[in-house]
């Protein structure tokens, strides 16, 4: 099975099935299944690409793979977390901390939320930078550890991780590609569609 092809667990967890993911109107209950699942679905309604991997090598091709894809060989990645850049100072991947020298955003998130599909940011990632300052192309690198069931859930988390140190300009990144059901949901004004990967490790 390619990168490209795997989905949350390789197969080996249930699967949902295509009539119950993909014929629920958007103000149905919530489906009672397991987290990862839930982000699936919402993620890839969303527009979202993503890749699921079992160890860094494959993270690494997986990354070789987005760059082969979109031909960003001689691009320079917008970066702003040290260690981010760290990890990754091997890829053979170039950075730069302006986004106008860039048209690629390589970030890190907080949590990744099942009950939308959504990637919840802070200043840990984007300092003080909004939305549509940053590049129209984003790879997230993540792990499965991060998945939350909720906004409210991961807000929690955050508050106890970062306890007299709460990070400002916590926002979520929920929309990866550009339709008018977007652009007229009064929910996600100010919002910014992205083209978005998902580098998903597992750590669990």
């Amino acid at each position: 099975m390619g990168l490209f092809d795997k989905l949350f667990g390789g197969g080996n967890k249930k699967k949902v099935s295509k009539e119950t993911a993909e014929t629920r109107g958007a103000h149905m209950p919530d489906l009672n299944i397991p987290v990862d699942e839930k982000f699936t679905i919402h993620f890839k309604k969303n527009g979202g690409k993503f890749l699921y991997c079992d160890s860094f090598s494959e993270i690494s091709q997986a990354l070789k793979n987005i760059i082969n894809e979109n031909s960003w060989q001689d691009q320079s990645f917008f970066a702003l977390s040290p260690t981010l850049k760290e990890k990754f100072s091997k890829e053979k991947v170039r950075f730069t901390d302006k986004s106008s020298q860039s048209d690629v955003f390589f970030t890190t998130c907080e949590h990744l939320v099942a009950q939308n599909g959504s990637i919840l940011v802070c200043s840990n990632q984007l300092m003080d930078k909004k939305l549509n300052e940053i590049p129209y192309n984003v790879i997230v690198f993540a792990t499965t550890s991060q998945l939350v069931e909720s906004i409210g859930e991961g807000l929690k988390v955050i508050k106890k991780k970062y306890a007299g140190s709460i990070p400002a300009n916590i926002t979520t990144l929920k929309h990866f590609q550009a339709t008018e059901e977007n652009s007229d949901d009064f929910l996600t004004y100010g919002s910014s569609s992205k083209n978005l990967y998902l580098l998903l490790l597992e750590d669990l």
